[in-house]
């Protein structure tokens, strides 16, 4: 027979703890491996965090830890977080050559704008289309791009292709070295941290990077002139993951993985690339107020670089065949979405 008083105590006692339920915390770590006074974790990665806590009424609680200070290096970034290490980070895929090869077609030379955002809204729909199952095993929140990517170097701006000849230039990723080998250059792949200590000790000429990361890296010092080339599109750029350990996110409370997919996906990657954009200007203007050179290629020389790129894209082409990837629809749809998302009104 059922002790009413027990049940009673019972329901007394599931009512009290629904509240201390509802309170629940989580504390998620996020990782990168920039400065924090760098343009994506200052104008995204901390605001991002800011939104998922401010949106959760201080249930969740988002740590984000620059210079990789919970261990590791940023080629291991995926990796970390994949293996509950961190719980979330700032991935740069292109890091580990060769192991996502269908993201290399949007790293491709003079494939994207050099508006980040528009960039990364053709990130996030190619990334759905045809990478979902390449990240299958973290969550992903953003897939996006950064800005345009330009020659910095010491001594005076290139004025020509030939001017890349022989210098020893560091580069991010597979996309943008296979482009720099091309044109005669030698180049080094490194990781952005280690770019300034390479300048300072001879190790490279100047390499390509974006202008936002340029005061941050001290190019203002370590470098004298900045070349981008004509028109639209970027000579090359790099692909970016903002993601989450699987079983973090859907281990959350209903409530609270609503509140992280209320802050995924294609706007909060065009997020991401809006923050690129801003530390762009805000880039180009301290290497400008050093005194540094600030060049733009004429078209002729942009025209002679571009040519050598479509080679690098030819190539990558006929590599991804033969690896029975579909290489040539994976070339079109990036520029197929790249021009659709050039086309819309920013929103």
């Amino acid at each position: 027979m059922t002790n009413p008083i027990r049940t009673a105590a019972f329901a007394l006692m599931a009512g009290l703890m629904a509240p201390a339920a509802m309170a629940q915390e989580v504390t998620l770590r996020f990782q990168h491996f920039v400065s924090p006074n760098s343009a994506n974790p200052k104008y995204f990665i901390e605001p991002w965090a800011e939104k998922v806590e401010a949106e959760s009424q201080g249930r969740i609680k988002v740590e984000i830890y620059p210079f990789m200070q919970l261990g590791g290096s940023a080629p291991e970034q995926y990796d970390l977080i994949v293996d509950g290490v961190i719980d979330g980070g700032w991935v740069i895929p292109g890091y580990q050559g060769g192991r996502f090869p269908k993201a290399e077609a949007l790293e491709l030379p003079f494939m994207v704008t050099k508006s980040a955002e528009e960039a990364s809204r053709a990130a996030w729909e190619y990334t759905q289309k045809h990478l979902v199952d390449d990240f299958a095993d973290v969550h992903l929140i953003a897939a996006h791009m950064h800005g345009r990517g330009l020659v910095h170097k010491k001594g005076p701006a290139i004025e020509t292709a030939t001017d890349l000849q022989g210098l020893k230039l560091r580069g991010p990723s597979r996309p943008a070295t296979l482009l720099l080998d091309k044109l005669g250059a030698t180049p080094i792949g490194m990781p952005v941290p280690q770019f300034p200590e390479a300048l300072s000790k001879g190790v490279v000429d100047g390499g390509v990077i974006t202008w936002e990361m340029s005061p941050s890296l001290k190019l203002d010092e370590l470098t004298d002139s900045h070349t981008d080339v004509a028109g639209d599109k970027s000579l090359y750029n790099l692909y970016f993951l903002w993601a989450m350990n699987k079983q973090v996110y859907e281990g959350l409370p209903d409530d609270l993985r609503a509140i992280i997919d209320a802050n995924s996906g294609l706007e909060t990657s065009a997020w991401a690339g809006r923050a690129h954009d801003t530390g762009d200007a805000d880039g180009k203007a301290v290497m400008a107020g050093a005194g540094n050179e600030i060049a733009t290629l004429s078209e002729e020389a942009t025209a002679e670089i571009r040519s050598k790129g479509e080679e690098v894209i030819a190539e990558w082409i006929e590599e991804m065949n033969a690896r029975g990837l579909p290489a040539d629809q994976l070339v079109e749809d990036v520029r197929r979405l790249v021009a659709a998302t050039a086309s819309q009104p920013e929103g």
